[in-house]
């Protein structure tokens, strides 16, 4: 693909759901893709599987973990920080641990890989960073505040660092995608399930029904929106917030 082949791309949270659908659709693309993350064991998968070239094991909220990640692998020229996680509370029961655990991996994270791989994509003079928020960054849900504003913090991000850039032939957006076919989905259905005794095809109903579509999203939609903001086609594409959620955000 135009723009992409050739180029070196890392994704953290690599290993599994989104992440994994964008390195395969990367690595498809014809870019040398290093998934990142904490458990070994999927992200070697998805190299023998065929969806990334190459993989590395950090924690992006340990600090200095991914300048050594970088190191051993190199400076990329795509960076897609789909690294996340959701933990849901009401407000009055959300504690400073939680906040803490909220913020450094959907927003500090992101902040800190962005920081490292950004000298070499402005000495190069091209550069893709996409960020992936969450329908949550767009709008308000209930019993979880702290996700909510981690993704909000993290669209703020892309936001500002665009305008920074945006003459250096780099872009910066993000992608903000519905409720999705994904592991941290998986366990919202089971909390549901635990907290009211709905059976689990109930429960992800109550999830889908957000998507005026009636169904969750597919990773692979997501990658195919991430896909096109690394292609040179989207090379006036920044700043942005692309949803991708069946039109649930108007």
């Amino acid at each position: 693909m135009d723009g992409i082949s050739g180029r070196q791309a890392i994704v953290t949270g690599g290993g599994s759901g989104i992440g994994l659908a964008i390195a395969a659709a990367l690595t498809g693309a014809g870019a040398a893709v290093t998934v990142l993350g904490r458990r070994e064991a999927p992200l070697r998968a998805a190299v023998e599987a065929g969806k990334a070239q190459g993989f590395e094991l950090a924690d992006i909220t340990a600090e200095g973990a991914f300048a050594a990640a970088l190191a051993r692998c190199g400076h990329p020229a795509i960076l897609v920080n789909a690294a996340g996680a959701a933990e849901s509370a009401p407000f009055l029961r959300t504690g400073d641990e939680l906040w803490d655990r909220m913020l450094k991996v959907n927003l500090l994270g992101a902040a800190a890989t962005t920081r490292a791989v950004l000298p070499a994509m402005l000495e190069a003079g091209w550069g893709r960073v996409v960020n992936i928020a969450s329908t949550a960054a767009l709008r308000g849900y209930p019993y979880v505040t702290a996700y909510t504003a981690a993704k909000h913090g993290l669209l703020g991000l892309t936001r500002a660092l665009a305008l920074e850039v945006a003459t250096k032939g780099i872009t910066v957006n993000a992608v903000c995608p519905g409720f999705t076919e994904t592991d941290i989905v998986a366990e919202s259905v089971a909390r549901i399930t635990a907290k009211t005794g709905r059976s689990e095809a109930e429960a992800r109903a109550e999830l889908a029904r957000h998507n005026p579509q009636g169904r969750l999203v597919r990773p692979e939609e997501v990658a195919a929106a991430v896909l096109f903001l690394c292609g040179n086609g989207a090379s006036a594409v920044n700043g942005r917030a692309i949803a991708v959620d069946g039109g649930e955000v108007p």
